[in-house]
C-alpha cells in the first residue's frame, strides 16, 4: 500500500494538479457551476408536475403548460446560459472585461449553433409566417458546442486586445463605454468568422465536438459500469491525498455530468417515467447511492466514532455527524485524518466502488429508477435519492441498505484504529502523570 501511495504521489498527482489548475478547463468548471442555481430550480418544477399522487395530473392539466416554463427556460435553455458563464470566467482568468467575454461568447454560441428556422406559410391558432429559434438548439445537446464556441470567442477577444486592434477611447470615457468600444471589432471578427464557419463551410461545431466527446462520455456518465468504477476510484484517489476529487475531475467530467442529468430530465420530462432514461452513472446516482455523506461514504465513519471509547475519537463523532448528514465530509476527512492514514484509507477506497456495484446491478435490475433531477448537495441522503428518482421508494431503501454496508466495511477498520488511538491515548496520559 505505501508502495502504491508513493508511486501515486510522485508521478500521478503532478499531472493530476497541473490539469486541474489549467486555465481553460477551470473556466469550464467555474462557468457550469455557476448554472447550479438554475439547474436545481429547474429540477424542483420537474418534480412539482409529476407528484405521485392520485388524481393530481388531471388537477393540473389546465396550467401545467404555465407550469412548464420554468423548466424550460432554465434547463431547456442550459447551453445559453453555459456560453456565457464560461466565457465570462475564461475572459476573467485573462483579466479582460468579464462582461464583454461572455457576451461574445454567447454571440459565438447562437451564430455557430442556432439555425434560425424560417415558417413561410401562417398557422392559425399555431404559429404565425416568420423566423424563430428553436429551443431545443439551446438545451443540453449543445452544451459541448456552447463550450467550444465559448473558448474560441474569448481567444478572439484577448488576442485582439492584446495586439491592440481595438478602437480605444480616451481616458476621460467612463469605463463602461470604453469598454464596450473595445469589443467592437472582436465583435465583428467573431460574427464573420462563426458565420463563414457555419453558413459558408456549412460545418456544424456542436454536432462534431458533441460526437467526438461522446465515446468518453458514454464510458464515463453513461452506462458502462468500468467508466463508473473509474470515476469513483479517482475520486477517492485524490482525496486520499487531501486533494478535493471532484473538484480535480470537475473541470473534464463536469460538463458530462450536467449534460448527461439534463438529458435524463429532458427524456423524463417527454416520457413521465424515470424507468428508462439515457444516461445511468450521473452525478446524482454518485451523490446519492455511493457517496453518502460525503466522498467515501464517511458519515458510516462518524457514526462509529459516536461508539468509540477514545476521548478524541468519539468528540470527532460528534463534531462530524451533523456534516455528515448534509453531505459535508471535509471535517471528518482533514480532521482524524483520513488523508494519508493507511488504516482509513483503505475502507474510504473500498466501499464506494462496492456501492458503485451494488447500485449498479440494483439499477439495471429495474430495483430503483435513474436519476431525473438535481438536487442540492446538501439535501439529506435518502430523500435525495427518492426524489431526484420521481420519489421511488425503493430509491431510497437502497440508500439506506448502502449506507449499512458502508457501516459493515468501516467497522472493523474503525476497530484497528480505535485500538491504535486508545494506546496512544493511554501513553499521553502516563506522560502527563509523570
Amino acid at each position: 500500500m505505501h508502495r502504491i501511495m508513493s508511486f501515486l504521489e510522485r508521478y500521478f498527482l503532478p499531472v493530476a494538479d497541473r490539469i486541474g489548475k489549467q486555465r481553460h478547463l477551470v473556466a469550464i468548471r467555474n462557468g457550469l457551476i455557476s448554472t447550479l442555481p438554475l439547474t436545481v430550480v429547474g429540477s424542483l418544477f420537474v418534480i412539482f408536475l409529476n407528484l405521485p399522487i392520485n388524481g393530481y395530473e388531471e388537477w393540473i392539466a389546465p396550467i401545467r403548460p404555465i407550469l412548464d416554463i420554468p423548466f424550460r427556460f432554465t434547463v431547456g435553455v442550459m447551453a445559453l446560459y453555459a456560453a456565457f458563464s464560461v466565457g465570462h470566467f475564461l475572459g476573467e482568468s485573462y483579466k479582460v472585461d468579464p462582461l464583454s467575454s461572455g457576451l461574445l461568447s454567447t454571440l459565438g454560441f447562437l451564430i455557430s449553433v442556432v439555425v434560425p428556422i424560417q415558417v413561410t406559410d401562417n398557422v392559425k391558432g399555431v404559429i404565425d409566417a416568420g423566423r424563430y429559434l428553436s429551443i431545443g438548439d439551446l438545451s443540453s445537446t449543445s452544451l459541448f458546442g456552447a463550450i467550444v464556441t465559448a473558448i474560441i470567442s474569448v481567444e478572439i477577444y484577448r488576442f485582439l486586445l492584446q495586439k491592440n486592434i481595438t478602437i480605444k477611447m480616451p481616458s476621460s470615457v467612463p469605463p463602461a463605454v470604453s469598454k464596450s468600444f473595445a469589443a467592437l471589432i472582436p465583435t465583428f471578427v467573431i460574427i464573420i468568422l462563426f458565420a463563414i464557419i457555419r453558413y459558408g463551410l456549412h460545418f456544424d461545431i456542436n454536432s462534431t465536438v458533441t460526437l467526438l466527446v461522446s465515446p468518453l462520455k458514454q464510458l464515463l456518465v453513461g452506462n458502462s459500469l468500468f467508466g463508473g468504477l473509474l470515476t469513483v476510484l479517482l475520486i477517492q484517489l485524490f482525496w486520499s491525498f487531501g486533494i478535493h476529487g471532484e473538484a480535480v475531475l470537475g473541470p473534464i467530467i463536469r460538463p458530462m455530468w450536467d449534460s448527461a442529468i439534463l438529458e435524463n430530465m429532458d427524456a423524463f420530462e417527454k416520457s413521465g417515467s424515470a424507468a428508462h432514461l439515457p444516461n445511468l452513472f450521473t452525478e446524482q446516482f454518485l451523490q446519492w447511492f455511493v457517496q453518502i455523506g460525503g466522498s467515501g461514504t464517511t458519515i458510516a465513519l462518524a457514526i462509529w466514532f459516536l461508539t468509540s471509547k477514545v476521548k478524541f475519537v468519539k468528540q470527532m463523532g460528534r463534531l462530524t455527524i451533523v456534516p455528515g448528514i448534509f453531505n459535508i465530509n471535509e471535517p471528518i476527512v482533514f480532521g482524524t485524518p483520513i488523508v494519508m492514514n493507511p488504516i482509513l484509507i483503505i475502507p474510504f477506497i473500498l466501499t464506494p466502488i462496492v456501492l458503485t456495484i451494488i447500485s449498479y446491478i440494483a439499477t439495471i435490475l429495474g430495483l430503483v429508477p435513474m436519476m431525473m433531477a438535481k438536487l442540492p448537495f446538501t439535501m439529506i441522503g435518502p430523500l435525495g435519492a427518492m426524489m431526484s428518482t420521481n420519489w421511488s421508494i425503493g430509491a431510497a431503501i437502497l440508500a439506506i441498505i448502502n449506507l449499512c454496508i458502508a457501516l459493515a466495511i468501516y467497522y472493523p477498520f474503525f476497530k484497528i484504529f480505535e485500538k491504535q488511538q486508545l494506546e496512544l491515548e493511554a501513553q499521553r496520559e502516563a506522560e502527563q502523570e509523570a
